[in-house]
């Protein structure tokens, strides 16, 4: 497949090693002939590619992100591919400073900022009139893969505390953008700047509460000073919901969901993501 898309695309790769933190498409990093690092990537499915190619388009110039050097449409055997400029630096950590979550705030905000496009989109699709529906869907397509995963009685308690904890969430807030995996691997530092967002396969426009879970599980949960400073940060483009009142719901729900893709994805090759979600879930209910 990567010599047939490299081909399709017409590079001169001198060399090309696979990333193995992406978790969903397969991205090479390639050294062209040139000497120029680009970005090799075959997403998941063609819905992804096509997601992935609108949002580089609506994103341009108003979101720090990789240029976007190239694509293929694919074909019945490919879903499409994307040749990416490198953006400069390493996934966010939390080592860092409340500098750089101050500019993650910055650039969560700019993109939560952008509303839905007057003509329609092909690949990503605007979810926020019918956002309680949205969410049930998404909840109840992953149950039939959690099923298979949890005892009878935890899956039951887990039905049960979705439908509790949804009746308390807050009206949504949008139309907006919304990342959908914005998390530190998506993340993009060099020294003490940000240098952009990457991985857009699951985006959609809805409601901006779903998209901070991640991010306050794998980084802004590790320090006060971190989570206060994005909070500045988001606040200096635009108002920031109760945090309070949302991420309970969205913490339970991505737990769950995330044990439904490991199901769908393969327990054994996603083991170690599988028990850290299964222990999050275990907190909500036991």
């Amino acid at each position: 497949m990567l010599n047939r898309v490299i081909q399709q695309l017409g590079l001169q790769v001198e060399s090309a090693n696979e990333v193995e933190e992406s978790f969903s498409s397969t991205v090479y990093q390639c050294e062209l002939s040139t000497g120029e690092r680009v970005y090799l990537k075959i997403p998941y499915s063609k819905l992804k590619y096509e997601r992935e190619l609108e949002a580089y388009e609506i994103l341009k110039g108003r979101v720090a992100i990789p240029a976007l050097l190239d694509h293929w449409e694919g074909d019945d055997e490919c879903p499409g591919a994307f040749v990416l400029a490198e953006l400069k630096g390493k996934p966010l950590t939390t080592a860092t400073t409340p500098n750089i979550a101050y500019q993650v705030g910055v650039l969560h905000a700019e993109m939560h900022s952008i509303r839905p496009p007057e003509e329609s989109l092909k690949g990503i699709k605007n979810e926020f009139p019918n956002w309680s529906t949205f969410l049930e869907k998404q909840f109840y397509s992953f149950a039939e893969d959690v099923r298979d995963v949890l005892d009878e009685s935890l899956y039951r308690k887990a039905l049960k505390k979705f439908e509790q904890m949804k009746h308390d969430l807050p009206p949504p807030d949008g139309p907006s953008f919304v990342h959908m995996d914005f998390r530190p691997g998506n993340i993009i530092v060099d020294e003490e700047t940000v240098s952009g967002v990457i991985d857009f396969e699951s985006v959609r426009f809805g409601s901006t509460e779903i998209d901070f879970t991640k991010l306050h599980r794998d980084f802004l949960s590790s320090d006060d000073r971190l989570f206060q400073a994005y909070q500045e940060g988001y606040k200096s483009v635009r108002p920031l919901i109760d945090l309070e009142k949302v991420l309970p719901f969205y913490q339970f729900t991505d737990a769950f969901n995330s044990i439904g893709w490991c199901k769908r994805r393969g327990v054994e090759a996603n083991a170690s993501f599988l028990e850290v979600n299964l222990g999050i879930l275990k907190k909500w209910l036991v």
